[in-house]
């Protein structure tokens, strides 16, 4: 069961998250399956890619949807989740060629030293005009050292962009996407490195560099085989832990698609009728999958007909099979 646990640690500007994706990721990899799957080193990267995006998605709090993407310049050159207010998620790749089975971050994506790794935030009630805020950093460090973690590159994001400190643990195969999330808490109505700077005259920040400490010691192994009681209580047993109710069940992380046959519709009708109805002659039928779902929607002549007709004039939508 997937499932979502935050806590605090007490008198102590230190939070975290852990989360387990099961049911939502297995039906995402049987969904690829369909499409010939993936190889495993990019199943672990996309399923990184979404424990990720569901614990900085639950850590924000934000109405809107979470992008997580990897723009990559060795065989791997798309990696993207999509993790909405709701914690519903969604992901896929784009393979081209082929990859070693031992092969990390930077032969999937960071082969030419040009990979770079997107973050944007699409608010749901957007105005009009107003863009999606996004951010965008290199696949390495300050003084240019090639990154080989996706929990690296999002430490360093969220150093540089959100100026807080972060530990990341990420690990996922077929069957679970996982991760664990410690961070140092931000003082409202205060710079955070002013913030830091205080602690560190105080001693809290030792506190947090001993938690993260500990959450380091956490393998992939570990985080992929042991349940959330038995990481939790095997790494801090010593600190005095503030759990709030998990997210399970219905509240948990899940799998979703946001595709449909009006969007896919809507996409073709874009296209122009001229265009279409050449694409009709051609081939008989529209087909178009999508890449998040592997779902597939087929137009045949007279559904394009169909699409062009003023939408007062248009009859029931039938029940035609996708």
């Amino acid at each position: 069961m997937s499932e979502l646990h935050k806590f605090i640690f007490e008198g102590l500007p230190v939070r975290g998250m852990l989360v387990r994706l099961t049911e939502g990721w297995q039906a995402l990899q049987a969904r690829r399956a369909a499409a010939g799957g993936w190889p495993a080193p990019l199943t672990g990267l996309v399923g990184e890619l979404a424990a990720a995006g569901v614990l900085m998605q639950a850590n924000l709090k934000f109405n809107g949807a979470l992008v997580l993407q990897i723009h990559g310049d060795g065989p791997v050159k798309l990696a993207v989740v999509e993790v909405q207010p709701e914690l519903k998620f969604r992901a896929t790749a784009t393979l081209e060629g082929e990859l070693a089975p031992d092969a990390g971050l930077p032969a999937m994506v960071n082969a030419q030293g040009k990979g770079r790794c997107a973050i944007t935030l699409d608010p749901a009630d957007r105005l009009p005009g107003q863009q999606p805020y996004q951010g965008v950093v290199p696949l390495h460090g300050d003084r240019g050292e090639p990154l080989h973690r996706l929990s690296e590159v999002l430490e360093h994001y969220m150093l540089q962009s959100e100026q807080l400190d972060t530990k990341l643990i990420l690990a996922a195969n077929g069957e679970l996407a996982a991760g664990l999330l410690i961070q140092r808490l931000p003082v409202e109505g205060e710079g955070n490195l002013e913030r830091a700077a205080r602690e560190d005259a105080i001693g809290l920040s030792e506190a947090y560099t001993r938690i993260a400490h500990l959450a380091s010691t956490l393998t992939p192994e570990e985080l992929l085989t042991l349940d959330a009681e038995t990481v939790l209580r095997r790494l801090f047993w010593e600190e005095d832990l503030r759990r709030f109710e998990p997210l399970v069940g219905d509240r948990a992380p899940r799998f979703a698609c946001r595709c449909s046959r009006e969007r896919v519709g809507a996409m073709l009708r874009s296209l122009g009728r001229e265009e279409m109805d050449g694409l009709i002659a051609e081939r008989g039928e529209a087909e178009v999958g999508c890449e998040f779902c592997g779902a597939q929607y087929r137009f045949d002549a007279v559904d394009v007909g169909e699409l062009f007709v003023p939408q007062r004039d248009q009859p029931p939508v039938s029940g035609r099979p996708q």
